[in-house]
Protein backbone atom coordinates (compact mmCIF):
# COMPACT_ATOMS: atom_id res chain seq x y z
CA UNK A 1 0.00 0.00 0.00
CA UNK A 2 1.32 3.45 -0.89
CA UNK A 3 2.40 5.58 2.06
CA UNK A 4 0.17 8.47 3.07
CA UNK A 5 1.36 11.96 3.89
CA UNK A 6 -0.65 14.17 6.22
CA UNK A 7 -1.38 17.60 4.78
CA UNK A 8 -2.96 20.17 7.09
CA UNK A 9 -5.87 22.04 5.49
CA UNK A 10 -7.25 25.37 6.65
CA UNK A 11 -10.22 27.13 5.00
CA UNK A 12 -12.13 30.35 5.56
CA UNK A 13 -15.81 30.06 6.41
CA UNK A 14 -16.91 31.16 2.95
CA UNK A 15 -14.45 28.68 1.36
CA UNK A 16 -12.74 31.51 -0.54
CA UNK A 17 -9.37 31.07 1.17
CA UNK A 18 -7.63 27.84 2.09
CA UNK A 19 -4.23 26.62 3.11
CA UNK A 20 -2.64 23.19 2.69
CA UNK A 21 0.61 22.45 4.49
CA UNK A 22 2.59 19.25 4.82
CA UNK A 23 4.44 20.38 7.93
CA UNK A 24 4.36 23.10 10.56
CA UNK A 25 7.65 22.37 12.31
CA UNK A 26 10.99 23.44 10.84
CA UNK A 27 14.18 21.96 12.24
CA UNK A 28 17.26 23.95 13.22
CA UNK A 29 20.16 21.59 12.41
CA UNK A 30 22.67 24.16 13.76
CA UNK A 31 24.51 24.36 10.42
CA UNK A 32 21.32 25.03 8.43
CA UNK A 33 17.56 25.42 8.97
CA UNK A 34 14.81 23.75 6.97
CA UNK A 35 13.52 26.31 4.41
CA UNK A 36 9.75 27.38 4.27
CA UNK A 37 6.23 32.56 -2.95
CA UNK A 38 0.90 40.37 -6.94
CA UNK A 39 0.02 38.43 -3.70
CA UNK A 40 2.74 38.33 -1.12
CA UNK A 41 3.92 35.86 1.50
CA UNK A 42 5.73 37.05 4.62
CA UNK A 43 7.79 35.00 7.07
CA UNK A 44 8.23 36.68 10.45
CA UNK A 45 9.95 35.92 13.74
CA UNK A 46 8.88 38.09 16.66
CA UNK A 47 9.50 38.44 20.37
CA UNK A 48 6.31 39.22 22.27
CA UNK A 49 5.94 40.45 25.82
CA UNK A 50 2.56 41.42 27.24
CA UNK A 51 -0.97 40.47 26.34
CA UNK A 52 -1.26 38.50 23.13
CA UNK A 53 -4.69 39.94 22.31
CA UNK A 54 -3.67 43.62 22.12
CA UNK A 55 -3.44 43.48 18.33
CA UNK A 56 -6.99 42.20 18.13
CA UNK A 57 -8.49 45.20 19.94
CA UNK A 58 -6.53 47.75 17.96
CA UNK A 59 -4.11 48.83 20.66
CA UNK A 60 -0.51 49.70 19.78
CA UNK A 61 1.69 46.63 19.86
CA UNK A 62 5.10 48.28 19.50
CA UNK A 63 5.81 48.10 23.22
CA UNK A 64 4.77 44.45 23.38
CA UNK A 65 6.14 42.97 20.17
CA UNK A 66 9.49 43.25 18.44
CA UNK A 67 10.10 41.76 15.03
CA UNK A 68 13.41 39.90 14.96
CA UNK A 69 13.10 38.96 11.29
CA UNK A 70 10.81 39.83 8.37
CA UNK A 71 11.05 38.48 4.84
CA UNK A 72 8.49 39.06 2.07
CA UNK A 73 8.13 37.30 -1.28
CA UNK A 74 5.92 38.20 -4.23
CA UNK A 75 3.91 35.18 -5.30
CA UNK A 76 1.52 36.61 -7.87
CA UNK A 77 2.15 37.74 -10.55
CA UNK A 78 4.88 35.08 -10.55
CA UNK A 79 8.46 36.25 -10.96
CA UNK A 80 9.63 32.89 -12.31
CA UNK A 81 8.27 30.46 -14.87
CA UNK A 82 6.66 27.65 -12.88
CA UNK A 83 7.66 25.04 -15.45
CA UNK A 84 11.35 25.88 -14.98
CA UNK A 85 11.32 25.66 -11.21
CA UNK A 86 12.23 22.47 -9.35
CA UNK A 87 9.31 20.74 -7.62
CA UNK A 88 9.27 17.96 -5.06
CA UNK A 89 6.88 15.01 -5.33
CA UNK A 90 4.47 16.47 -2.80
CA UNK A 91 4.60 19.83 -4.54
CA UNK A 92 3.84 18.24 -7.91
CA UNK A 93 0.81 16.44 -6.47
CA UNK A 94 -0.56 19.66 -5.00
CA UNK A 95 0.07 21.55 -8.25
CA UNK A 96 -1.73 18.84 -10.22
CA UNK A 97 -4.66 18.94 -7.82
CA UNK A 98 -4.99 22.74 -7.87
CA UNK A 99 -4.30 23.40 -11.52
CA UNK A 100 -2.60 26.33 -13.20
CA UNK A 101 -3.59 28.85 -10.51
CA UNK A 102 -1.28 27.39 -7.87
CA UNK A 103 2.15 28.98 -7.42
CA UNK A 104 5.07 27.52 -5.43
CA UNK A 105 7.14 29.55 -2.99
CA UNK A 106 9.63 28.95 -0.19
CA UNK A 107 11.49 30.79 2.54
CA UNK A 108 14.90 30.18 4.07
CA UNK A 109 15.51 30.83 7.75
CA UNK A 110 18.56 32.92 8.65
CA UNK A 111 21.12 31.08 10.74
CA UNK A 112 20.82 33.36 13.77
CA UNK A 113 17.12 33.12 14.62
CA UNK A 114 15.93 31.63 17.94
CA UNK A 115 13.68 28.61 18.28
CA UNK A 116 10.03 28.86 19.25
CA UNK A 117 9.69 29.28 23.03
CA UNK A 118 6.75 30.31 25.19
CA UNK A 119 7.14 31.46 28.80
CA UNK A 120 4.06 30.17 30.59
CA UNK A 121 2.12 32.70 32.69
CA UNK A 122 0.29 31.71 35.83
CA UNK A 123 -3.17 30.08 35.66
CA UNK A 124 -4.90 33.44 36.27
CA UNK A 125 -2.26 35.72 34.76
CA UNK A 126 -3.22 36.97 31.28
CA UNK A 127 -1.11 40.12 31.25
CA UNK A 128 2.45 38.84 30.89
CA UNK A 129 2.72 36.62 27.86
CA UNK A 130 6.33 36.23 26.75
CA UNK A 131 7.19 34.22 23.64
CA UNK A 132 9.30 33.87 20.52
CA UNK A 133 6.85 33.23 17.68
CA UNK A 134 7.01 32.46 13.95
CA UNK A 135 4.26 32.87 11.40
CA UNK A 136 3.66 32.94 7.66
CA UNK A 137 1.25 35.57 6.36
CA UNK A 138 -0.30 35.85 2.90
CA UNK A 139 -1.71 39.23 1.95
CA UNK A 140 -2.93 41.30 -0.96
CA UNK A 141 -1.52 44.81 -1.47
CA UNK A 142 -0.30 47.23 -4.11
CA UNK A 143 3.28 46.36 -3.19
CA UNK A 144 5.16 44.23 -0.70
CA UNK A 145 6.03 47.29 1.38
CA UNK A 146 2.42 48.45 1.57
CA UNK A 147 0.45 47.74 4.72
CA UNK A 148 -2.12 44.98 4.26
CA UNK A 149 -5.57 45.15 5.80
CA UNK A 150 -6.31 42.41 8.30
CA UNK A 151 -9.41 41.46 6.35
CA UNK A 152 -7.22 40.79 3.31
CA UNK A 153 -4.62 38.54 4.89
CA UNK A 154 -4.18 35.04 6.25
CA UNK A 155 -1.82 34.15 9.10
CA UNK A 156 -0.58 30.68 10.02
CA UNK A 157 1.69 29.90 12.94
CA UNK A 158 4.75 27.71 12.44
CA UNK A 159 7.55 26.59 14.74
CA UNK A 160 11.31 26.45 14.59
CA UNK A 161 12.66 23.53 16.61
CA UNK A 162 15.94 21.78 17.37
CA UNK A 163 16.64 18.08 17.77
CA UNK A 164 19.26 16.55 20.00
CA UNK A 165 22.69 16.46 18.31
CA UNK A 166 23.85 13.08 17.07
CA UNK A 167 27.29 13.51 18.60
CA UNK A 168 27.17 12.43 22.23
CA UNK A 169 29.35 13.94 24.90
CA UNK A 170 30.67 12.31 28.08
CA UNK A 171 28.33 11.84 31.05
CA UNK A 172 28.37 15.07 33.08
CA UNK A 173 29.37 15.12 36.72
CA UNK A 174 30.05 17.62 39.46
CA UNK A 175 31.69 17.43 42.85
CA UNK A 176 32.56 19.61 45.79
CA UNK A 177 34.62 19.37 48.96
CA UNK A 178 33.61 21.30 52.07
CA UNK A 179 35.62 21.80 55.23
CA UNK A 180 34.11 22.83 58.54
CA UNK A 181 35.50 24.40 61.67
CA UNK A 182 36.25 21.96 64.48
CA UNK A 183 36.53 19.13 61.93
CA UNK A 184 39.84 17.74 60.68
CA UNK A 185 38.45 16.03 57.57
CA UNK A 186 36.15 17.32 54.80
CA UNK A 187 32.75 16.43 53.38
CA UNK A 188 32.97 15.19 49.78
CA UNK A 189 29.95 15.11 47.46
CA UNK A 190 29.93 13.80 43.88
CA UNK A 191 26.92 13.85 41.53
CA UNK A 192 26.97 11.95 38.23
CA UNK A 193 24.45 11.53 35.41
CA UNK A 194 24.48 8.54 33.09
CA UNK A 195 24.46 10.66 29.90
CA UNK A 196 24.60 14.24 28.65
CA UNK A 197 21.32 14.43 26.70
CA UNK A 198 17.92 13.19 27.85
CA UNK A 199 14.77 13.09 25.76
CA UNK A 200 11.43 14.49 26.84
CA UNK A 201 9.45 11.98 28.96
CA UNK A 202 12.64 10.05 29.73
CA UNK A 203 13.56 9.45 33.41
CA UNK A 204 16.82 10.97 34.64
CA UNK A 205 19.04 8.80 36.84
CA UNK A 206 21.13 10.80 39.31
CA UNK A 207 23.94 9.08 41.19
CA UNK A 208 24.85 10.76 44.50
CA UNK A 209 28.05 9.70 46.29
CA UNK A 210 28.75 11.25 49.72
CA UNK A 211 31.80 10.70 51.91
CA UNK A 212 31.16 12.37 55.25
CA UNK A 213 34.50 12.40 57.07
CA UNK A 214 33.46 15.33 59.28
CA UNK A 215 32.05 15.26 62.80
CA UNK A 216 28.72 16.65 61.53
CA UNK A 217 25.65 14.76 60.36
CA UNK A 218 24.03 15.33 56.97
CA UNK A 219 20.40 15.71 58.00
CA UNK A 220 18.63 16.23 54.69
CA UNK A 221 19.21 15.51 50.98
CA UNK A 222 17.13 17.12 48.24
CA UNK A 223 17.43 16.38 44.52
CA UNK A 224 15.82 18.52 41.82
CA UNK A 225 15.77 19.11 38.08
CA UNK A 226 15.76 22.86 37.51
CA UNK A 227 14.86 24.79 34.37
CA UNK A 228 16.68 28.10 33.88
CA UNK A 229 15.19 30.58 31.41
CA UNK A 230 17.16 33.71 30.61
CA UNK A 231 15.16 36.41 28.78
CA UNK A 232 18.07 38.19 27.12
CA UNK A 233 16.33 40.42 24.59
CA UNK A 234 14.78 43.16 26.68
CA UNK A 235 15.64 42.86 30.36
CA UNK A 236 17.99 39.94 31.03
CA UNK A 237 15.45 38.47 33.44
CA UNK A 238 16.25 35.00 34.71
CA UNK A 239 13.71 32.41 35.88
CA UNK A 240 14.77 29.31 37.79
CA UNK A 241 11.98 26.78 38.27
CA UNK A 242 12.17 23.22 39.64
CA UNK A 243 10.33 20.93 37.22
CA UNK A 244 10.95 17.69 39.15
CA UNK A 245 12.17 17.19 42.71
CA UNK A 246 12.49 14.74 45.58
CA UNK A 247 12.95 15.57 49.24
CA UNK A 248 14.67 12.42 50.38
CA UNK A 249 14.55 11.43 54.02
CA UNK A 250 18.08 10.09 53.79
CA UNK A 251 20.77 11.16 56.24
CA UNK A 252 24.50 10.54 56.45
CA UNK A 253 25.92 10.31 59.98
CA UNK A 254 29.39 11.66 60.73
CA UNK A 255 32.21 9.39 59.63
CA UNK A 256 30.14 7.34 57.17
CA UNK A 257 29.61 7.11 53.42
CA UNK A 258 26.43 7.11 51.35
CA UNK A 259 25.63 6.22 47.75
CA UNK A 260 22.25 6.19 46.03
CA UNK A 261 20.69 6.63 42.58
CA UNK A 262 17.67 8.93 42.46
CA UNK A 263 15.28 8.97 39.49
CA UNK A 264 13.38 12.10 38.45
CA UNK A 265 10.99 12.64 35.55
CA UNK A 266 10.45 16.26 34.43
CA UNK A 267 7.05 16.58 32.72
CA UNK A 268 4.82 19.49 31.80
CA UNK A 269 1.81 17.63 33.21
CA UNK A 270 3.29 18.03 36.70
CA UNK A 271 4.02 21.74 36.23
CA UNK A 272 0.94 23.19 34.53
CA UNK A 273 0.02 25.38 37.49
CA UNK A 274 3.46 26.96 37.81
CA UNK A 275 4.17 30.44 36.50
CA UNK A 276 7.34 31.14 34.52
CA UNK A 277 7.84 27.65 33.05
CA UNK A 278 9.32 27.77 29.53
CA UNK A 279 7.57 25.62 26.93
CA UNK A 280 8.30 24.68 23.36
CA UNK A 281 6.29 26.85 20.98
CA UNK A 282 2.69 25.68 20.78
CA UNK A 283 0.48 25.34 17.71
CA UNK A 284 -3.28 25.58 17.97
CA UNK A 285 -5.06 22.30 18.74
CA UNK A 286 -1.75 20.71 19.78
CA UNK A 287 -0.26 20.16 23.20
CA UNK A 288 3.35 20.98 23.90
CA UNK A 289 6.07 20.08 26.41
CA UNK A 290 8.77 21.66 28.53
CA UNK A 291 11.06 23.83 26.43
CA UNK A 292 14.03 22.09 24.91
CA UNK A 293 17.56 23.13 25.76
CA UNK A 294 18.79 26.02 23.63
CA UNK A 295 21.87 25.14 21.59
CA UNK A 296 23.80 28.34 20.91
CA UNK A 297 25.62 28.37 17.60
CA UNK A 298 29.07 29.81 17.16
CA UNK A 299 29.28 33.51 16.27
CA UNK A 300 25.61 34.16 17.13
CA UNK A 301 24.87 36.90 19.64
CA UNK A 302 22.85 35.66 22.60
CA UNK A 303 20.84 38.89 22.65
CA UNK A 304 19.07 38.09 19.36
CA UNK A 305 17.94 34.67 20.59
CA UNK A 306 15.16 36.12 22.74
CA UNK A 307 15.12 33.44 25.44
CA UNK A 308 17.76 30.92 26.43
CA UNK A 309 16.66 27.69 28.14
CA UNK A 310 18.95 25.33 30.03
CA UNK A 311 18.59 22.53 32.59
CA UNK A 312 20.59 21.29 35.54
CA UNK A 313 20.38 18.75 38.33
CA UNK A 314 20.82 20.31 41.76
CA UNK A 315 21.65 18.19 44.82
CA UNK A 316 21.50 20.05 48.14
CA UNK A 317 22.59 18.80 51.56
CA UNK A 318 21.84 20.34 54.94
CA UNK A 319 24.91 20.18 57.18
CA UNK A 320 24.30 23.09 59.50
CA UNK A 321 24.33 25.19 56.33
CA UNK A 322 23.59 24.22 52.73
CA UNK A 323 26.02 22.35 50.49
CA UNK A 324 25.01 22.21 46.81
CA UNK A 325 26.28 20.51 43.65
CA UNK A 326 24.84 21.48 40.25
CA UNK A 327 25.27 19.43 37.07
CA UNK A 328 24.04 20.76 33.68
CA UNK A 329 22.48 18.52 31.05
CA UNK A 330 20.37 18.76 27.89
CA UNK A 331 16.66 18.01 27.58
CA UNK A 332 15.59 17.71 23.93
CA UNK A 333 13.62 15.74 21.35
CA UNK A 334 15.36 12.87 19.54
CA UNK A 335 16.02 13.28 15.86
CA UNK A 336 13.34 11.36 13.90
CA UNK A 337 14.20 8.33 11.86
CA UNK A 338 15.68 9.39 8.47
CA UNK A 339 13.09 7.27 6.66
CA UNK A 340 10.26 9.17 8.32
CA UNK A 341 11.90 12.46 7.43
CA UNK A 342 12.03 11.43 3.78
CA UNK A 343 8.40 10.39 3.81
CA UNK A 344 7.32 13.62 5.48
CA UNK A 345 8.39 15.52 2.33
CA UNK A 346 10.92 18.22 1.68
CA UNK A 347 10.40 21.51 3.52
CA UNK A 348 10.72 23.45 0.25
CA UNK A 349 7.17 22.59 -0.83
CA UNK A 350 5.17 25.80 -0.64
CA UNK A 351 2.30 26.81 -2.86
CA UNK A 352 0.23 29.92 -3.28
CA UNK A 353 -2.96 29.56 -5.27
CA UNK A 354 -5.38 32.13 -6.65
CA UNK A 355 -8.86 30.96 -7.63
CA UNK A 356 -12.01 29.46 -6.13
CA UNK A 357 -10.03 27.28 -3.73
CA UNK A 358 -6.70 27.74 -2.09
CA UNK A 359 -3.76 26.17 -0.42
CA UNK A 360 -0.57 26.94 1.28
CA UNK A 361 2.09 24.43 1.84
CA UNK A 362 5.29 24.55 3.62
CA UNK A 363 4.15 23.54 2.07
CA UNK A 364 1.57 26.24 2.03
CA UNK A 365 -0.80 27.52 -0.58
CA UNK A 366 -3.05 30.56 -0.31
CA UNK A 367 -5.87 31.39 -2.60
CA UNK A 368 -8.56 34.14 -2.53
CA UNK A 369 -11.78 33.83 -4.58
CA UNK A 370 -10.89 36.96 -6.57
CA UNK A 371 -7.71 39.05 -6.53
CA UNK A 372 -7.77 41.86 -3.94
CA UNK A 373 -11.15 40.81 -2.60
CA UNK A 374 -11.88 40.71 1.13
CA UNK A 375 -10.56 37.60 2.87
CA UNK A 376 -12.28 36.08 5.87
CA UNK A 377 -10.15 35.68 9.02
CA UNK A 378 -12.08 32.91 10.75
CA UNK A 379 -10.80 29.40 9.99
CA UNK A 380 -11.09 25.78 10.98
CA UNK A 381 -8.31 23.21 10.71
CA UNK A 382 -8.61 19.67 9.37
CA UNK A 383 -6.20 17.04 8.11
CA UNK A 384 -6.05 15.81 4.55
CA UNK A 385 -4.27 12.59 3.48
CA UNK A 386 -2.42 12.57 0.17
CA UNK A 387 -1.44 9.15 -1.19
CA UNK A 388 2.03 8.96 -2.66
Amino acid sequence: MSPKHVVFKKFSRDKSVGVYMARRDFVDHCDFVDPVGEFHIMLSCSFRYGRADLDLVGMPADSYRRDLFLCTRQVYPPLQDRERSVHTKMQEKLLNKLGNDAYPFFFEFPDNLPCSVDLKPGPKDVTNHCAVEFEVKAFCSEGQDEKALKGSSVRLAIRKIQYAPEKKGPPPCGETTCEFAMSDKPLQVKVTLDKETYYHSEPINISVDITNSTNKDVNEISVAVEQITNVVLYSNDKYMKPVASEEAGDNVPAGTSFKKVYTLLPLLSNNREKRGIALDGKLKHEDTNLASTTIIKDEVLKEVLGMLVSYRVAVRLMVGGEVAVEVPFRLMHPKPDPGKLRNSESPHVNLFSINSTSLCRYSRVFRPSQPRERWVESFHVTQWHLTA
